[in-house]
């Protein structure tokens, strides 16, 4: 460049910055409610055609955007709800509020939230989906009961070790690796009846979504997905109730005003029956779950609201008199939010979480009790700097009791010794900055650093193992066993027995080609510290949660994703692919008949090992229309490998170690090759619609006998490597229709049947193979489990 225009240059850009800065700026801000409920609307969307720019509510409904001087047009949009524009003149600061009325017609509701608005193509924010409770009540499910977690497994990346399975896999991770979010509180099981229910009541819920990849910086805890749901806050207009009587649980929720536009309170509770049916049948085995939803909020003023929220729900499994199996969440918070300015917003939250299980034996003599607690505090702030730049920031800290179990006699006379395992304790510091930038029109931002602490805190008693092993390799047997302690250790309370300290970058970037097509990518760095103990597909209760520390690492996770979307016809159709990668470092292997209950050292039967996980994701959605629904299709691999750790020299020999499964790779046992499912929501007319899903899913990995031996008599049967062999694949049918009478119309009781169908054609899909010599042959033979078949229900659901 030739020197005399560099004065120029710099000139140039000197006056354009006074003139861009010295352009008067004022800030529009507010929250945005229900107007028949003043419910607070999470995620609507405020567009300011003019600028082509915008900005979206908060988890409470609050908005704020810093725009240059001027005369604009604001357009409001949220699924649902009819669309406002007004017209403001922007001279000074304006704080407005806006109230939302539900569409008279909803034929044209929007069924999955995510990217539905030409902004949302915009954004950086990426392997996000988002489900209205509309769409989860309509879904079928087994028995008829409305499911969060059953609707979450029909999107992509999303899949569940099949019927009557607890929890849900997500890109090819495991159960445990998902955190579960309920107005901000960690529920450590998510299921009721053993996977046959979540735990979430449907008619609670405000808001469902589910973070695969691009994890904003102000999570962190887990490796593979972030499941936040918020619950309602309550009516403060007006008193009503809704509820459900269904084939084998009914449920209950009611809401309404304690002051007038100020507080509000929410009660909902849902329970099971069919167990009271049984003893007619001469059954005196029971099966049964309850759980309760509560909320109080009051707006002290414009400036600060406040949040009290809790949730409570038990499992009672018996059989006879003999055995009676409970577990169950419970959790509470209290919530504040000060607006410090018209750009400044903060929570505070105080937050305590419990999972318990009790199992009492009767015909033993003794009782079970076991679990895990913490407490958690955590303070967020989000400042609306500018309409290009939003930053929010925070800090929390969570201390945890971990409870493996204690067995305590239930009588006299049991002659059973009262025994507690050893109590852990934890400590796990966070803190996070994360900025949403929009750079120019076509290219955003989202990038932010997490650091997280965490202490393994001191206990009764630790064992201490030669060359701190607590696993050792016999080089003659090429098999793994739990080493005998050397000594033991009795660290105080206030010890730090480990440490482990993180950081956790995640960075998304977004650029679009023209308003209805973008490409996005994201790199996420996520660490988690506990881990939960299971060596079944599917965690059952009597599963143990246990913290990093001297034995067990901390999970690391490196996750790429990259991105294509695009919004056809102006929305009526969307279409979203992306490819992922993942690999996730210290995930625990179990040796060779490892004995997980009642283990007082479990690090003598645990590995640190390695997993990755990759795939393809695609979702083509239509969003309006008589006619909605999706087509979504996973192509993946999940797998995981323990090599041999480096040698110990021991008497001058070098002892090598195999690893586990030989140290070569093996499908996890949530590997599903191919996922495919469809979903269709059909509206008729106001008094008819028809909802229907298809799910074909590749058979779970599992291990078939490849030989057998004789030993005094007895017939042996010998294994191969881990996971070679899959059950048959998994496909079903499910189809629903809800029917609204017509006399609804014009008064407050309103009601609809919903009859279902789960199952259509009777596939007897297997939950298992087990192989068993028939008595009459003589020969092998292998026999198939499963759970369900065709299940037909019909449920009333109700509201006033």
């Amino acid at each position: 460049m030739n020197r005399p225009f560099r004065p120029f240059l710099v000139v140039f850009f000197l006056l354009f910055s006074i003139s861009l800065f010295s352009q008067k700026r004022f800030t529009i801000s507010g929250t945005i409610t229900e107007a028949s409920s003043n419910e607070t609307l999470i995620g609507v969307t405020l567009l300011f055609p003019e600028l082509n720019t915008g900005v979206t509510t908060n988890d409470y409904g609050f908005y704020s955007i810093t725009l240059p001087e001027g005369e604009y047009q604001i357009i409001l949009s949220y699924l649902g709800y009819q669309e406002i524009s007004q017209n403001i003149s922007l001279n000074q600061d304006l704080r407005i509020n806006f109230e939302m009325f539900e569409e008279v017609e909803q034929l044209d509701e929007v069924i999955v939230t995510e990217d539905v608005e030409k902004i949302n193509i915009r954004k950086p924010q990426m392997s996000v989906n988002t489900l209205s409770v509309q769409t989860i009540k309509k879904v079928p499910v087994v028995l008829g009961e409305a499911d969060v977690i059953k609707s979450l497994i029909l999107l992509p990346g999303v899949t569940s070790a099949g019927e009557a399975s607890s929890g849900f896999n997500v890109r090819g991770g495991s159960v445990d690796q998902n955190l579960i979010l309920l107005d901000e509180a960690t529920i450590f099981n998510s299921s009721h009846l053993f996977g046959f229910f979540s735990v979430f009541n449907p008619d609670a819920i405000k808001d469902v979504k589910l973070f695969k990849g691009a994890i904003p910086a102000r999570y962190g805890g887990r490796v593979s997905s972030v499941l936040e749901i918020f619950q309602k806050e309550g009516n403060s207009n007006k008193f009503g109730m809704t509820g459900g009587i269904g084939a084998v649980a009914s449920r209950l929720l009611a809401e309404g005003p304690i002051v007038k536009d100020k507080a509000a309170f929410l009660i909902g509770g849902r329970a099971s029956y069919a167990h009271l049916f049984l003893p007619l049948f001469d059954f005196a085995n029971k099966a049964y779950f309850y759980d309760l939803n509560a909320k109080l909020n009051y707006k002290i003023n414009e400036r600060n609201n406040i949040y009290l929220s809790g949730y409570f729900g038990r499992d009672v499994f018996s059989i006879s008199d003999s055995f009676e199996n409970t577990y169950g969440n419970g959790v509470g918070n209290f919530r504040w939010n000060h607006l410090f300015s018209n750009k400044l917003f903060s929570n505070l939250s105080l937050i305590y979480s419990d999972y318990y299980y009790g199992l009492e034996l009767d015909f033993v003599g003794f009782k079970w009790n076991s679990g895990i607690q913490n407490f958690n505090i955590k303070y967020d702030l989000k400042h609306y700097l500018s309409e290009k730049l939003q930053i929010s920031y925070g800090l929390n800290n969570i201390y945890y009791k971990f409870n493996p179990g204690k067995i305590v006699p239930n009588s006299p006379e049991s002659g059973i010794v009262e025994e507690q395992l050893i109590e852990k304790y934890a400590n796990e510091f966070a803190a996070y900055v994360d900025v949403e930038h929009s750079i120019t029109q076509n290219l955003s931002l989202q990038y932010g650093l997490r650091f997280s602490y965490f202490s393994r805190l001191g206990q009764e008693e630790l064992n201490v193992y030669e060359n701190n092993r607590p696993v050792i390799f016999d080089p003659f047997l090429l098999i793994y066993k739990g080493a005998e302690p050397i000594d033991t250790v009795n660290p105080g309370r206030g010890e730090t027995l480990a440490s482990f300290a993180n950081l956790e970058p995640r960075i998304s970037v977004s650029y679009t080609l023209n308003p209805d097509n973008s490409f996005k990518a994201s790199y996420t760095r996520l660490a988690q510290y506990l881990h939960l103990l299971s060596n079944t597909s599917s965690p059952t209760p009597l599963d143990v949660w246990t913290p990093s520390g001297p034995f067990v690492k901390p999970q690391l996770l490196d996750q790429f994703a990259l991105g294509y979307f695009r919004d056809i016809e102006d929305g009526d159709y969307s279409l979203e692919t992306e490819v992922f990668y993942k690999d996730i470092q210290n995930r625990i292997d179990y040796i060779d008949g490892a004995n997980l209950i009642a283990n007082n050292a479990i690090e003598q039967v645990i590995l640190n090992g390695q997993a990755r996980a990759y795939g393809l994701e695609l979702l083509f959605r239509k969003n309006q229309g008589k006619f909605q629904g999706w087509l979504a299709y996973t192509l993946s691999r999940s797998e995981q490998r323990t090599p041999g750790r480096p040698p110990i020299e021991d008497n001058g020999r070098s002892n090598k170690e195999t690893g586990i499964n030989l140290g070569e790779w093996y499908s996890t046992p949530y590997d599903k090759t191919h996922d495919f499912s469809v979903y269709g929501s059909y509206t008729l007319n106001k008094k008819w619609t028809f909802n229907s899903n298809f799910v074909y899913q590749t058979g779970q990995p599992t291990n078939y006998p490849i030989g057998q031996f004789e030993f005094q008599g007895i017939v042996v049967p010998y294994y191969g490597l881990r996971n070679k062999e899959r059950l048959p694949d998994y496909h079903r049918l499910d189809i629903s229709a809800t029917l609204t009478p017509k006399k609804n119309q014009n008064r407050r009781w309103q009601s609809e049947w919903v009859f279902s169908i789960y199952n259509v054609y009777n596939r007897m899909n297997a939950a298992s193979i087990n192989f068993r010599e028939n008595p009459d042959t003589g020969s092998n033979e292998a026999v198939r489990t499963s759970i369900f078949g065709i299940v037909p229900s019909v449920t009333y659901n109700f509201k006033f």
